[in-house]
C-alpha cells in the first residue's frame, strides 16, 4: 500500500501509527482509543495492502466458530469504530475503503 511504511511490528500510515505488538493506534504519537473486535479488523486489512478482504475471510480468521453473534452486524459495527478512530468516511475514505457485497481495501493514505 503506497503512502504506509512497515517496520518489524509497526504500520505507519497518514498521521496514524499502529503498533502491532501491542495493539495500540497513534495518531500523531497521542493514543487513540480502539479495541476488541474492531482493533483486530484494522490490523487485519493493513497487513493485506492493496487486497480487498472479504468479509467471508474476515469471519473465518477474527470470529471465532461457535460464536452467537449477528456477524453482519458485528463487522459493520468494528468498520464503523474503524472509521471514527481514524476520522475516515464512507464517501471519501482515506483509509478504509467499502466494496459493496465484497470486502474492504486499505487505502494509500493521505500523507501528514
Amino acid at each position: 500500500m503506497a503512502g504506509v511504511s512497515h517496520s518489524p511490528g509497526i504500520v505507519r500510515f497518514g498521521p496514524f501509527r499502529l503498533d502491532l505488538r501491542d495493539g495500540d493506534l497513534y495518531k500523531n504519537g497521542l493514543t487513540v482509543k480502539l479495541q476488541g473486535q474492531p482493533l483486530q479488523v484494522l490490523v487485519f486489512v493493513v497487513k493485506h495492502p492493496g487486497e480487498v478482504v472479504s468479509r467471508e475471510i474476515l469471519r473465518e480468521e477474527l470470529w471465532p466458530e461457535g460464536t452467537f453473534i449477528d456477524f453482519d452486524q458485528g463487522l459493520n459495527t468494528a468498520i464503523n469504530k474503524i472509521r471514527e478512530a481514524l476520522g475516515d468516511s464512507t464517501d471519501s475514505p482515506r483509509f478504509i475503503e467499502t466494496h459493496a457485497r465484497r470486502g474492504y481495501l486499505s487505502l494509500p493514505a493521505a500523507s501528514g
